[in-house]
């Protein structure tokens, strides 16, 4: 699979992502089959950002972190736009971020 399909198929994932949860590069990848590629995921999210209709601030790590809130204009746009959802940001970490959890293999399993 070449860099453009594999991030074609991360942004149809994180499309699917509901407002108001998040997912991480780690069960991204899970999902596709890569568990290994949780990094290309995290490139695909910074390649995303010219595209107004993939929600990439919804894509943190493992432990709920802004990972990539470095990709983001502004200095806190992730975290702004996470917390216009009503998910709590302390410390560049998502509050109860089990509770926000959205995973692919469980939530959408039919959708690859």
């Amino acid at each position: 699979m070449n860099n453009a399909n594999f991030f074609e198929k991360v942004y149809a994932v994180a499309k699917q992502i509901p407002y108001g949860k998040v997912t991480s590069y780690g069960a991204i990848a899970k999902y596709l089959g890569v568990s290994r590629s949780a990094r290309m995921v995290g490139w695909a999210m910074n390649a995303s950002h010219a595209m107004q209709d993939i929600p990439a601030h919804r894509v943190v790590n493992r432990k709920g972190m802004l990972t990539g809130k470095f990709h983001f204009d502004g200095t806190n746009l992730m975290q702004q736009l996470l917390e216009s959802e009503g998910l709590e940001v302390v410390d560049n970490q998502i509050v109860d971020f089990e509770k926000h959890f959205w995973d692919p293999q469980v939530e959408n399993p039919e959708f690859k």
